[in-house]
């Protein structure tokens, strides 16, 4: 019997996590849905010359065959004053891009256009280290950077750098468009995700003056404000959010846009999103180590805030709770049956269909704003999330092992998300010389998971004895299908 008690110990635990995770999304969806727009803010007058400043456009970068010269192309488009402007290619590339981005730049050069290659010996701190070592030398008043894959309309500057006039402000950050939303199921679940944390969330938090996160592109930046916060640090892997914490502990204000989209790529290939998921989770991990006692000591904000602050740092340890209440549910599906004094304590399994019915609500919201209500689109938002929900789970395994590196403090390289600028499913990506064709461990672990999830629907059919218990099966029929997914389509991508 003990280890039974330690089994549904842990697999309350765990349910109960991730019951308050959805309680904090459905407060900020109450915050979205009261959300309004503040028309009186002071802006910017870009009209007047004297308003107008400075600004630097950073383009970290770093073996970005595919992508390189469209990125250029468009960033040159930029309507700005070209006396105001200036624009940093921060290349820490090591291949052949180095030699083709320069003879690229010195032609966009040639037309008036204030923009520098800048390199680096060695790769030291990653992106932040390029982004840093750029700063040093930045004439620009306001930061703006964009990684290889992001798109901005030519009139981004206009709508994003009046909002600064507000001298609090220290980043205005906006939305993610997905200009390959429909290319493969993969790309509809990634953009599915994204659009609920680049709605929901960040205007949830920020509505409320909850701190939120610079993305890591598509956001402009006070240098005052980086410089005031310490400037980048390359010791987590999402240095976006770790410079995030840092300069809004120092009471910094941050604006997010959600009406300004930027348009970028998504992973195609599901080895390029398991290797930016892994990177996004790990580095979450590592600042939840890094920022919990600060934002736990400070003073200055609300406990509200320091609530939503520590629940957006274990965002990704989510994956884990999920993992571990997946695993233990077959097991407990037999111990539920086999002794049934304990029955009363099985109730603790409705928290997670309501943790899911939350999230199937809070994402329903964002999904009619973005394409409608009526029948016809709630249906198809049903399979959506149905899909959705399935391969999230799927990749709970790939992201809890990133989780725990990270609360561990095992150190990786920062590895980057090959790019592919392919936009039509019949265009190759097998010739991408950036994606790895070596085959994780984890996904022969993801095979046996599907086998094990596959073992609990049949189990429905034969445990106690009044013909089954199918309360778990659907939840076994979604996990035995995201990791099915996972696992196969891991394998293909090696072909």
């Amino acid at each position: 019997m003990y280890i039974e008690t330690v089994i549904i110990v842990i697999y309350t635990i765990a349910l109960l996590l991730i019951f308050i995770y959805a309680l904090a999304q459905l407060n900020l969806l109450f915050n979205y849905l009261s959300a309004k727009n503040i028309s009186n803010e002071p802006k910017f007058n870009l009209s007047h010359p004297e308003e107008v400043p400075y600004v630097t456009i950073q383009l970290p970068v770093y073996n970005e065959m595919y992508v390189m010269e469209r990125l250029l192309d468009n960033i040159a488009k930029i309507d700005y004053p070209k006396d105001k402007l200036e624009i940093q290619v921060l290349d820490d590339s090591t291949d052949e891009t180095v030699a083709t981005t320069k003879a690229h730049i010195e032609k966009l050069q040639s037309t008036g256009l204030n923009i520098q290659h800048i390199t680096r010996k060695d790769r030291k701190g990653f992106k932040a280290g390029a982004l840093k070592e750029g700063l040093k030398i930045a004439k620009g008043e306001f930061i703006a950077i964009f990684d290889s894959d992001f798109l901005p309309q030519k009139d981004w500057l206009k709508r994003t750098v009046p909002y600064f006039k507000n001298k609090e402000i220290g980043v205005v950050q906006t939305r993610w468009g997905h200009i390959n939303r429909n290319y493969s199921l993969l790309t509809k679940i990634q953009a599915f995700a994204l659009d609920a944390h680049f709605t929901l969330e960040q205007v949830g938090r920020n509505s409320k003056g909850h701190f939120i996160n610079f993305n890591g592109t598509a956001g402009i930046w006070r240098k005052a404000c980086i410089v005031d916060a310490g400037n980048w640090e390359g010791d987590t892997l999402t240095e976006d959010l770790d410079l995030s914490y840092r300069a809004q502990l120092k009471k910094w204000k941050f604006k997010y846009l959600e009406e300004v989209e930027t348009p970028a790529e998504l992973p195609i290939v599901i080895s390029a999103a398991r290797s930016q998921q892994f990177r996004w989770n790990k580095g979450g991990a590592e600042n939840f180590k890094k920022m919990l006692w600060r934002v736990l000591k400070n003073k200055n904000i609300s406990a509200k805030t320091k609530m939503h602050g520590l629940l957006h740092l274990l965002n990704s340890t989510m994956f884990l709770n999920v993992l571990i209440v997946a695993i233990l549910s077959i097991p407990m599906l037999y111990i539920k049956n086999e002794y049934a004094h304990l029955k009363p304590y099985f109730y603790v399994m409705s928290f997670f269909v309501i943790s899911t019915v939350i999230f199937f609500i809070c994402y329903w919201i964002m999904y009619r704003k973005m394409y409608g209500g009526g029948l016809k689109n709630f249906m198809g938002y049903i399979g959506m999330f149905f899909v959705f929900f399935s391969i999230a789970m799927g990749f709970s395994l790939h992201n809890s092992i990133a989780v725990l590196e990270g609360h561990l403090g095992k150190k990786s390289e920062f590895v980057r998300t090959p790019k592919f600028n392919i936009g039509k499913f019949k265009d190759n990506w097998k010739n991408n010389k950036y994606i790895k064709r070596n085959l994780s461990v984890h996904v022969i672990f993801e095979g046996l998971l599907m086998l094990y999830f596959g073992f609990g629907m049949y189990s429905a059919f034969i445990v106690g004895d009044q013909g089954g218990d199918f309360g778990l099966f659907p939840f076994h029929l979604m996990l035995c299908l995201g990791f099915g997914y996972v696992f196969f389509k891991s394998l293909a991508s090696k072909v």
